[in-house]
C-alpha cells in the first residue's frame, strides 16, 4: 500500500541532535508500534479503513497505563451529567 496516496502534507525539519535524542526518540517508537501493530494484526490493510486502524491504534495507545482505574474512568464518564 502507498501511503503517500492517503497523506496531504508533509513536513519535514532537520532536527538537532539533542532533539532526535529526547523528543523524536517517543515519536519514532510510536510509529514503529503502530507499523508493527498494523503488520502484525491486520496484515494487509486497506486504505478506505487506514484512519479508522490509526484510531484504534491511538485508543489503545493513550489508554495502556490505565491498568488499576480501566473501570473507574469509564463509570465516572457515565455518570456526570453533561446536560
Amino acid at each position: 500500500m502507498d501511503i503517500a496516496k492517503y497523506v496531504e502534507v508533509q513536513v519535514t525539519e532537520k532536527p538537532s541532535k539533542q532533539t532526535t535524542n529526547t523528543t523524536l526518540k517517543w515519536v519514532h517508537i510510536a510509529i514503529s508500534n503502530a507499523k508493527r501493530t498494523l503488520l502484525g494484526i491486520y496484515h494487509k490493510i486497506s486504505g478506505k479503513y487506514l484512519q479508522l486502524y490509526l484510531d484504534e491504534f491511538c485508543y489503545k495507545f493513550n489508554r495502556r497505563y490505565f491498568g488499576t482505574s480501566l473501570f473507574n474512568r469509564p463509570t465516572a464518564a457515565i455518570a456526570k451529567n453533561y446536560w
